[in-house]
């Protein structure tokens, strides 16, 4: 199981190249889903305002030597090591959730296009996909029942869901599924694998189809959000208090 190409069994009853045109599709439909929630929630001309405004307001010109110092800032606290959560439990769920899911999804894609029909593919892949989908399983578990604010600090039950959970829910689903996939093709038949295809297929496609209604793109405007946070503090054009000692967490936070 954790050294056989997951993806090989569906070559059965699915060609290589509709899989590989399932990925594309994928790609589209998430690129789609986030134009889609810039333009309807009108995210993108709040955003051009909120930029020119803080222009207005800065007192001094960056140059480009500095704003490439808070772009690497940037990449390296707030997007690699998830720095705008000060709690540091969510912040090594997301990180998990983040490289996991990462791992998963470039393995899958190398062996969807590389080795799609072939059991043998070099033992890294399969290695490291099964290490992916388990890194993102613990990362949400872990959010999903523990971390959550209506969970943690509203004190509702885990199984209680908002349209909020839409993300970390079918993304989970979509890992669990993928996982019983890679098993049923050790152990089960032609049924069983067919049957865990479908939920996966199923799963997988409603978490990338439901971007405009979930946190899918959150990831994508995050990096762009701190990185104008970064721009504002450092040319004086915020309009946040300053944090106490240059720190952005309070300790109780930590």
């Amino acid at each position: 199981m954790f050294t056989t190409n997951p993806f090989t069994a569906l070559t059965e009853f699915i060609s290589p190249t509709v899989m590989q045109g399932y990925i594309v599709a994928m790609a589209v439909v998430v690129v789609m889903g986030t134009a889609f929630d810039l333009l309807h929630d009108k995210k993108a001309i709040f955003f051009l305002q909120d930029r020119a405004q803080a222009k207005a307001r800065a007192k001094r010109q960056l140059g480009l030597a500095e704003m490439a110092t808070l772009a690497a800032r940037t990449l390296a606290t707030d997007i690699a090591t998830f720095g705008e959560f000060c709690n540091w439990r969510r912040r090594v769920s997301h990180a998990l959730m983040f490289y996991g899911f990462v791992l998963y999804l470039g393995t899958s894609v190398a062996m969807v296009f590389v080795y799609p029909a072939d059991p043998e593919v070099p033992v890294a892949l399969p290695v490291l996909w099964n290490i992916g989908v388990l890194a993102t399983l613990v990362g949400g578990c872990w959010f999903f029942f523990f971390l959550r604010v209506n969970v943690v600090h509203d004190g509702h039950s885990p199984w209680r869901l908002v349209r909020a959970d839409l993300f970390i829910v079918t993304l989970l689903l979509s890992m669990i599924s993928a996982l019983l996939l890679a098993a049923v093709q050790i152990y089960g038949g032609s049924a069983a694998i067919k049957t865990m295809a479908g939920l996966y297929l199923f799963f997988t496609t409603l978490f990338f189809a439901s971007v405009p209604w979930s946190k899918f793109a959150h990831m994508f405007y995050k990096p762009v959000v701190a990185f104008q946070k970064r721009l504002e503090e450092a040319d004086g054009s915020s309009d946040l208090p300053t944090p106490t000692g240059g720190e952005r967490c309070p300790h109780s936070h930590t």
